[in-house]
């Protein structure tokens, strides 16, 4: 495990230890579960995005026919 060392502006470092009291919690566990959801939120978000990428250079997009279908779906569910 490494030690890691950061400035928390003022309100976050309050929030922090808020939700340390009312949760019998760590500020320590709760800011590495902090941590841990966002990177892999980002990890996975960057993931598709080169997947998509990787779609886009094959030539691999949707049909003006499967656009259409889904922007009526979108329409119809919308009224």
């Amino acid at each position: 495990m490494s030690i890691m060392s950061l400035r928390l502006p003022d309100e976050i470092a309050d929030t922090l230890a808020s939700l340390s009291k009312a949760t019998g919690r760590s500020k320590s566990f709760l800011a590495v579960d902090a941590l841990r959801e966002y990177l892999a939120r980002e990890a996975w978000q960057i993931e598709e995005i080169q997947k998509a990428l990787k779609e886009a250079d094959a030539g691999d997009f949707a049909s003006s026919d499967e656009v259409s279908a889904i922007a009526d779906k979108w329409i119809s569910n919308a009224r």
